[in-house]
């Protein structure tokens, strides 16, 4: 790379839990600039799991259990090595490990079939919480991916 790395810019925390990863979550759940919208489509949707919830969890924890569900630990790279590519597996560092989850989880919240983004995003957490639903799925292919290509792991860059 001809430029230095771009430094990371710091993030402000959620007004309502004072928390970095809320904040963090919902740039991602944003669309057009809209962040007020996207703020009150997670906090409204942390109101429905508060009252789906049977546990004595807090919503917050029910997200960030969630969360640390939906999170890949290994996933596969292409690598040309004499002209065949192979899938290998690789670690993934924290930092995109909460990156995919939050995308994974954002993405099949708004492929599901209810009435608003809230009640989809609700949903998908309390699916994720409990280790179903489609961004579970997700991380488990994903797992499997990876586990099928441990031949190619001697191919590591």
């Amino acid at each position: 790379m001809r430029k230095r790395k771009a430094k990371k810019r710091p993030l402000l925390p959620d007004p309502k839990f004072n928390d970095q990863l809320v904040t963090r979550f919902v740039n991602n759940l944003m669309w057009d600039g809209k962040k007020s919208t996207a703020f009150k489509i997670f906090y409204d949707a942390l109101d429905i799991v508060e009252q789906k919830n049977s546990s004595e969890k807090s919503s917050l924890e029910v997200w960030k259990d969630g969360l640390s569900n939906v999170m890949p630990h290994v996933e596969v790279r292409s690598r040309r090595v004499g002209g065949a590519t192979f899938q290998i597996p690789m670690q993934i560092r924290p930092d995109r490990k909460i990156s995919l989850a939050m995308k994974w989880l954002i993405s099949y919240a708004r492929k599901r079939n209810e009435k608003s983004m809230a009640q989809k995003l609700a949903s998908e957490i309390l699916a994720a919480e409990k280790e179903e639903g489609a961004a579970v799925k997700k991380k488990v292919d994903t797992h499997k991916m990876a586990e099928a290509n441990k031949a190619f792991s001697h191919f590591r860059f």
